[in-house]
């Protein structure tokens, strides 16, 4: 009997990932990017914020590459938030048409640096762009964000695609973010539910990113805290797929799991901070705030569930040549699972080198079931992820 109501609780547990994940993927399918107005009225000045903690390997790179947008060049300002570089770095950027701004910090944090450069900034600027240090922005990336603020919205989140596919780890690591792309940004936004932010290539009013984020401390998963408090004052996120920012993926391992140990245990620590009032949300119709508090969050991370979920339906079968289970259903759950992950990839990536790539699947599936026993304190301190370099420019 126990046995069963197991099997119960967490079957209803899977019925749940995959609804979630087949109702986001198919809405993130009919996701309609917004429109870009024919006529903008404005041109707006932005700050772009570049946190760069000990990033001297690619910040140099980045930070030029930053000057070359469509948009006037007279208002927009590439600020590199310099915490720990090299005084050879500092010097380079200094030649260079961008602002540097040097900070120090006993324990440093990118909430950290980010506030003290929008205090310094504060009033120069009508928005604020933040991406990160190994990140080259689409030629047209601050363009298309000018269009989009100038008719009103406040919070954007770009599209986030991978600089290099090399590796299959590298491969791996951008399509599950292209996955999230679809499910927690094109998804959330054609459902009208706020999109996830990425913690880079997004934008915001500046009065607003000052005015959150100097209530904040985090020390990992900023972009979370930041999106849940957004989203409880009124303040949905935008998903814009044609704001394009391209991102390095990891290629090691071991930063694998050291940033994969970090997103796991910030996610789960939100979740208990917001856990009852992203319920009551719930009683009083405030779905998007209830979706980032809750629903999003109670899931364990996509590999976790796909690997689990393989694992307990074979034991079902399995079992059902003893004794009478839930098979069927399990079965129909891991079908409609994998059905929406698969609907969220997006067509460029098929061919033979996800295949390969899928190879080390099983592999990364164990590390991350390891990573949930590894979390005790792991958002109390700053878990750098480091970048090698910033050679694949897919920006021009």
């Amino acid at each position: 009997m126990i046995l069963f109501w197991l099997e119960i609780v967490l079957l209803t547990y899977f019925i749940y990932v995959a609804l979630y994940t087949l109702i986001f993927a198919i809405a993130g399918r009919l996701y309609k990017p917004p429109a870009l107005a024919s006529t903008v009225p404005k041109k707006s000045k932005f700050a772009v914020f570049i946190p760069a903690y000990k990033e001297d390997g690619v910040i140099l790179q980045v930070a030029e590459d930053a000057t070359h947008q469509t948009y006037p060049s007279d208002l927009y300002d590439v600020i590199v938030i310099a915490d720990s570089l090299k005084s050879s770095t500092i010097e380079k950027l200094n030649a260079l048409p961008v602002k540097v701004f040097e900070v120090t910090f006993e324990k440093s944090t990118k909430v950290k640096a980010l506030n003290k450069a929008l205090e310094h900034f504060k009033g120069a600027y009508h928005y604020g762009v933040i991406i990160d240090a190994d990140n080259l922005m689409d030629k047209n990336f601050i363009h298309h964000l000018n269009n989009l603020h100038s008719q009103g919205f406040q919070a954007i989140q770009g599209r986030r695609a991978a600089k290099n596919k090399e590796s299959s780890l590298a491969l791996l690591d951008g399509l599950s973010e292209e996955i999230n792309n679809y499910i927690l940004g094109k998804g959330s936004t054609a459902l009208g539910l706020s999109s996830a932010l990425k913690g880079s290539g997004m934008s915001f009013n500046y009065s607003l990113l000052y005015e959150q984020l100097k209530e904040m401390s985090s020390v990992g998963g900023f972009d979370r805290e930041l999106e849940l408090r957004l989203v409880n004052k009124g303040s949905r996120v935008l998903y814009a797929s044609q704001v394009i920012v391209y991102d390095e993926r990891v290629e090691s391992s071991e930063v694998f799991e050291n940033q994969r140990k970090r997103w796991i245990s910030s996610q789960y620590y939100y979740l208990k901070q917001y856990f009852f009032s992203g319920i009551g949300a719930f009683f009083k119709g405030r779905m998007a705030f209830f979706n980032s508090t809750i629903l999003r969050n109670i899931q364990l991370p996509r590999l976790l569930n796909l690997g689990l979920l393989v694992a307990f339906t074979a034991l079902s079968i399995l079992g059902s040549l003893w004794f009478p289970t839930l098979h069927i259903i399990w079965v129909t759950v891991t079908v409609l699972t994998f059905l929406g992950t698969l609907l969220a990839i997006p067509n460029e990536y098929y061919g033979k080198p996800l295949i390969y790539a899928m190879l080390k699947l099983p592999g990364i599936f164990i590390k991350m079931f390891l990573l949930l026993f590894k979390l005790r304190g792991a958002n109390k301190k700053f878990i750098h992820t480091p970048h090698s370099s910033s050679s694949n420019n897919n920006s021009n």
